[in-house]
């Protein structure tokens, strides 16, 4: 029997557990490595030479090269680093593309420019969540300073056509940043076949600890750092080197460069089981977004008449999420869901399930099996 303190975890896009390599590679920078990187002595190089190996690593998951690699806190500061760096490097440039669909550390980011004076587009998707990018080429302008897409949607997983938008963006003068937190690792990542100039990379997302990420930035890109400090990451993030983190962040994507080498097959087979099982269960059940053009760990479904909310909370074996927000007196529907045109009660009846590589296909068959029961206990009473 499942242990209600230790769930189906199945809510890998919130976090991963830190691998079992990444927590070796990082002890020594807990323990007796603790130098700070910026000083001389034998403490400090071994500590630059930490950080500098870690940065290669980052680099060789990406396609790109090690002085491209800028060292952040996590995911929301690499993006307000991308968006706000630009914006104040093309001062004279005021517009900007995005999306929909973005993560609120891109869509905020966005909105702050708009209420600054900025012309934001932001560009539709449509109903199997897909950035239609057409829209994007057309909203190319002259003072277009930035084009910021994300590269796989965090609750439907869909994968969105960056490298359609890039080189006609970057040819038209506009630099191009993609959100890359859910992807990286899950994907094949390459920022020269994306043609973008700035990605974004968590550590948390890919088997690395939490507070730690990284911003590819193309060599020559305008960025202005916005905190303002010591010369760390050629002073476009100040600050001293969080060593062991960024030890555990390069640990992290090596491992994820040798997992990818072996393909997806696995956790696609996993996902699919998943999903079949809970068709067998649940008639009517919805699947979220592309059939295809989406992570190989995402599941994305909709149980018919009912909150999603309310299955997982009659499903305490699987830990998982809805992207709905609950607040008092109600429930609102996931505005990525919504921004795909689905009815508010249909989007409201979502539940995210993300695999990962602990997941088993002894966890697929219990977690359906639970999720099928608590959608049937759950309707019988809102009918009842």
């Amino acid at each position: 029997m499942t242990n209600p303190e230790q769930p189906i975890y199945l809510d890998y896009n919130a976090t991963t557990p830190v691998a079992p390599e990444v927590l070796e590679a990082m002890l020594p920078y807990l323990r007796e490595e603790f130098g700070n990187p910026s000083s001389t002595h034998p403490y400090g190089r071994r500590a630059r030479q930490a950080v500098e190996r870690a940065r290669e690593q980052v680099a060789a998951l990406l396609g790109a090269s090690p002085e491209e690699i800028f060292f952040t806190s996590g995911g929301t500061e690499a993006n307000n680093l991308a968006i706000r760096g630009v914006a104040e490097a093309r001062p004279n440039q005021r517009h900007l593309i995005t999306s929909t669909i973005e993560h609120p550390a891109t869509a905020l980011p966005c909105s702050y420019l708009e209420r600054q004076g900025w012309e934001v587009s932001w560009v539709s998707v449509d109903a199997e969540g897909r950035m239609r990018w057409e829209e994007a080429l057309a909203a190319l302008r002259g003072d277009t300073a930035l084009v910021t897409l994300i590269h796989a949607n965090n609750e439907t997983g869909v994968l969105q056509p960056v490298k359609e938008v890039a080189r006609k963006a970057r040819a038209a003068g506009a630099v191009v940043h993609t959100d890359a937190a859910q992807s990286v690792g899950k994907v094949p990542v390459d920022v020269v076949e994306l043609e973008v100039d700035l990605l974004t990379v968590v550590g948390h997302k890919l088997y690395a600890p939490k507070g730690v990420g990284a911003l590819y930035v193309r060599r020559g890109t305008p960025l202005k750092p916005f905190a303002l400090g010591g010369g760390q990451e050629h002073g476009r993030r100040p600050g001293t080197e969080n060593v062991p983190y960024l030890v555990g962040l390069g640990a992290a994507c090596e491992l994820a460069r040798q997992r990818l080498t072996r393909g997806p097959t696995a956790l696609v087979e996993l996902r699919e089981r998943l999903w079949w099982r809970l068709q067998a269960e649940v008639p009517g059940m919805r699947l979220t977004g592309h059939p295809t053009e989406r992570l190989p760990n995402t599941l994305n479904v909709r149980f018919p008449g009912v909150l999603g909310s309310a299955v997982l909370a009659g499903a305490p074996e699987v830990a998982a999420s809805t992207g709905s927000a609950c607040h008092e007196g109600g429930e609102t529907a996931s505005a990525i869901l919504l921004a795909m045109g689905l009815p508010p009660e249909d989007a409201l009846g979502a539940v995210r399930l993300t695999l990962g590589h602990g997941t088993t296909a002894e966890d697929v068959d219990t977690a359906a099996a639970a999720l099928a029961r608590a959608w049937r206990g759950v309707a019988r009473g809102e009918r009842g």
